[in-house]
Formats: C-alpha cells, sequence, structure tokens
C-alpha cells in the first residue's frame, strides 16, 4: 500500500541541508498532526532543515475489527507480549525507504536525515531507523512503544545512531511503563538514547514536550558551514 497525502514545512533559509520526517499516530493524518503541532508551536520552521509530514496507507486494523484507518500497520492486539505484524511492517518499510531515498536524491545525505514520530508513528521509526534503513541522522519517539519479541531486537542495526524519547507519565493508552521498558531493551543494545518523562501528560503532545525535541532536532542537524 502506498503513503497517502505529503505535506512539507520548508527551511527558513535559502539552502536545506536536512530533513525530518514526522509521522503521525495511528488514525490520524500527516495533516493532522502537522496542524497538532502548528496548535502547540504556532507557525514553525528552521533555517536549514525541511520537515515532511507523510500520511500512513488506509488500511484494516484489527483492534478495531478490521475497520479502515489511517496505520502504518496493522496489530494483533494493542499489547507488548504479543508478535508484530511483519507483512505489514515489511511493506511499510518498503514505502518509507522510498520517500528517504526520494530526500537523499534531493541532495540531502541520509546521515542528515532524521526520523521520528508519535505513539505508531514512533514504532515505526524505531524500525526504520534500527532495521530497515540504517545510517540515519537520529531518531526520536513522542508516547511510543516496541513489542517484547520486536525483530528491531533480535536483529539490531545502526547502534550508532542517536534517539530521543519522550512519554506522558498518565498515558493510559501506552503506559509509560511500556516506553520505559522499551528504552531499557533498546539501551542494552548499546543505543544511545534519553527516556523524558512528561508530567500531567496523557497519551498527547505538549509544548514543552514539542520545544525540546525541536531543541534536539537543532542539535543533530545543526546548520553546516555551507549554509551560511
Amino acid at each position: 500500500m502506498s503513503l497517502g497525502a505529503l505535506h512539507v514545512i520548508k527551511q527558513s533559509n535559502k539552502i536545506n541541508s536536512a530533513s525530518v520526517i514526522f509521522l503521525h499516530g495511528s488514525g490520524d493524518t500527516g495533516q493532522g498532526i502537522l496542524n497538532w503541532l502548528k496548535f502547540l508551536m504556532g507557525e514553525f520552521s528552521m533555517p536549514n532543515i525541511k520537515f515532511y509530514f507523510p500520511t500512513a496507507p488506509l488500511r484494516p486494523y484489527t483492534p478495531l475489527q478490521g475497520e479502515l484507518s489511517n496505520v502504518w500497520f496493522d496489530r494483533y492486539n494493542i499489547t507488548p507480549d504479543i508478535p508484530e505484524h511483519r507483512e505489514t511492517l515489511e511493506s511499510i518499510g518498503s514505502e518509507i525507504d522510498t520517500l528517504i531515498n526520494k530526500i537523499v536524491e534531493s541532495g540531502i545525505p541520509l546521515n542528515r536525515i532524521i526520523i521520528g514520530g508519535f505513539s505508531m508513528g514512533g514504532a515505526l521509526a524505531l524500525h526504520t531507523a534500527y532495521h530497515f534503513k540504517p545510517g540515519l541522522a537520529g531518531v526520536f519517539t513522542l508516547s511510543s512503544f516496541l513489542n517484547n519479541n520486536s525483530a528491531i531486537f533480535k536483529e539490531p542495526k545502526a547502534l550508532d545512531t542517536p534517539l530521543y524519547m519522550c512519554h506522558g507519565d498518565r498515558d493510559t493508552m501506552v503506559p509509560i511503563s511500556w516506553g520505559q521498558k522499551t528504552y531499557q531493551d533498546l539501551i542494552k543494545l548499546g543505543i544511545s538514547a534519553e527516556f523524558i518523562p512528561i508530567k500531567n501528560t496523557m497519551h498527547e503532545l505538549k509544548k514543552n514536550e514539542i520545544q525540546g525535541l525541536f531543541q534536539w532536532i537543532q542539535k543533530i542537524l545543526s546548520p553546516l558551514e555551507s549554509d551560511k
């Protein structure tokens, strides 16, 4: 299944020397999470960084009794102890790979691209960075997860790619304990990661969380001499 609509926030300067792919959560769209960020942050851009907000394909989703939903991959259930849905993960991994390749073809090296996302989008970002497409500049997750038997834990790649994780301390959909276990399992592999609990936060985004994320992105993808 191919990706849906793609929304882009261009860099504020003339030269684009880095990119961020921001993946929405289940049932949302690229436009939806972009609107959420604008609600929290206002209109935003960075001097050298272009942001991409792709939309997941419309597919049957088992937790919704097979109803169609914009989800990156299917899941047998919303718990950490079940197998991953490998077929749909592999399929969407190919689509994200194609998007990344197009960005690289536009002149942005792989090591100047960050991928991340909210909830299910963060899970796909982890699979992309540490399994499907090693060599990215960084990966971030917001209220996200990996299943206990994730393919990442069995066949990890690109362990030098830094990871930034935030999680609401009152999240009932993806409890913070699930996010913390994911973090602990990843650092056991040797991944350099930080985990930041967001106080008084459920399964949602908060302004201070995005401010911290944007600071991390700007640190990883700081302007090059050629940008100046």
